[in-house]
């Protein structure tokens, strides 16, 4: 079993900062993507920006400049800083990670419980 454990959400006013944070736990062989996407009240799950094993990273148009993500392979942890946030940067934020684990080991995409980032005008 693997387990993505979100912390950093809260309630911020307009302008202001949040780190988010993602750890990976369990029998894990490789994660491959990691990611953050986020759900606002009444709408679709977005994706919000993804980083490779690599380093390789792709953003959504409206955080780009504003937004950082970056992950720490030895820990399996994925950050997203986030600065300057609007008011409809609010929603839940969700870790998503590609992740090879198991007995046989396999390919499986995992999600977070989701934190709650609440920005006021």
């Amino acid at each position: 079993q693997v387990q993505l454990v979100e912390s950093g959400g809260g309630l911020v006013q307009a302008g202001g900062s949040l780190r988010l944070s993602c750890a990976a736990s369990g029998r894990i062989f490789s994660i491959n993507t990691m990611g953050w996407y986020r759900q606002a009240p009444g709408k679709q799950r977005e994706l919000v920006a993804t980083i490779t094993s690599g380093g390789s990273t792709n953003y959504t148009d409206s955080v780009k400049g504003r937004f950082t993500i970056s992950r720490d392979n030895a820990k399996n942890t994925v950050y997203l800083q986030m600065n300057s946030l609007k008011p409809e940067d609010t929603g839940v934020y969700y870790c998503h990670a590609q992740v090879f684990y198991g007995i046989p080991p396999r390919w499986l995409n995992e999600w977070g419980q989701g934190t709650q980032v609440t920005v006021s005008s």
